[in-house]
């Protein structure tokens, strides 16, 4: 059933109340950020700014994801937590996520325990029962919501290496979840307070981070986001059947890869070209396609607008995926020669020698 007017009302009135309280979180936050929160050591060259900036981003996101929860059971169902075991487990899954970010944020954890936590979180997510059922058997299944769980959580923080591109890519994620829970008519629950508190908070901080930046979201934005938008890859991408309540695989597959395409093709792009040059994957570097597309002289700025308007179109293309009725191997071949043409351009731009 659609949203009402009403409905519509109040969650435009809970967006643009949450947004202007985010944007209060991060400007006190930034006033506050002398001596909290920055990092003065050069993290390997990971990172690309070489300002020394308040990386708090994370935290204003995570303080309005709770308050979007606790709304929710306060005005309308008080034991819509209690009775929800996969919102609990989402609840704690991100929580977990949070102090494993604001932790390698203070302390430069070691690898090895952000991948552990990383795969604890997806763990929690299947016991809890929000897990890919792409195949319909657990022994598939469940090894590939882990192997997602890990692999966007990384990317996303892989992603994070310029101003402004990680939160506008994140924005249209989100937005994609949103039109896509609007459209199946399922738009009244804590989820979606949830998610319109999350987009609230990234537009608030992307007054923040576009460039020239003046904060960043640090691991901690980035590990709780990686967490959030691997739960929407699973269930509004690869676990929800299209307008015409049909589960195919081929469309959830490419609905999830036209969904995440900047990260997706930024970490095969970056892993491919360090194992080719005999690097370690693992370790941070200026060669991302951010990186090679400044090195081909595109300006930061317009390289944000640039991704931000491919994922645009991806999320538009995914939602025609979900519209498309008589569905056949040409469909197929079109849609993936797209995610191929922007995945082979973005790697011949790496390819080139810089000006």
């Amino acid at each position: 059933m659609p949203a009402s007017t009403s409905q519509i009302f109040f969650y435009i009135t809970y967006f643009v109340a949450a947004t202007i309280f985010a944007w209060l979180i991060n400007s006190v936050m930034l006033k506050f950020s002398r001596n909290l929160g920055v990092r003065n050591n050069p993290e390997n060259l990971i990172r690309w700014s070489s300002t020394v900036k308040p990386a708090l981003g994370g935290i204003g996101f995570y303080i309005i994801f709770l308050l979007s929860a606790a709304f929710y059971t306060t005005v309308f169902n008080s034991n819509s937590i209690n009775t929800n075991p996969q919102l609990l487990g989402f609840l704690a899954a991100t929580s977990i996520a949070f102090i494993m970010g604001l932790a390698d944020d203070a302390y430069n954890t070691k690898p090895l325990l952000k991948l552990f936590v990383q795969f604890f979180c997806g763990l929690i997510l299947i016991a809890t029962g929000t897990h890919i059922e792409l195949f319909g058997d657990n022994l598939i299944d469940y090894p590939l919501t882990i192997l997602w769980v890990v692999g966007i959580m990384n990317s996303i923080n892989m992603l994070d290496n310029m101003d402004g591109i990680t939160t506008i890519v994140s924005v249209f994620i989100i937005s994609f979840a949103l039109i896509s829970e609007y459209l199946s008519g399922s738009f009244y629950n804590i989820y979606i307070i949830i998610l319109i508190g999350v987009l609230a908070a990234l537009i608030a901080f992307l007054y923040y981070n576009w460039y020239p930046s003046k904060m960043f979201m640090g691991d901690t934005g980035s590990q709780f986001l990686g967490i959030v938008l691997a739960s929407i890859g699973i269930v509004c991408c690869l676990n929800t059947p299209d307008h015409f309540g049909q589960k195919i695989q081929t469309k959830q597959i490419l609905t999830l890869l036209f969904v995440f395409i900047i990260p997706i093709c930024d970490t095969m792009i970056v892993v491919v070209n360090r194992i080719s040059q005999g690097k370690s994957p693992f370790v941070g570097g200026r060669d991302h396609t951010t990186h090679h597309l400044f090195f081909n002289g595109i300006t930061e700025r317009k390289i944000g607008v640039l991704f931000g308007a491919i994922t645009l179109l991806s999320i538009t293309l995914a939602l025609l995926i979900r519209y498309t009725a008589s569905w056949n191997f040409l469909h197929i071949g079109f849609f993936s020669l797209y995610f191929l043409s922007v995945l082979s351009v973005l790697f011949y731009i790496t390819r080139r020698k810089k000006q």
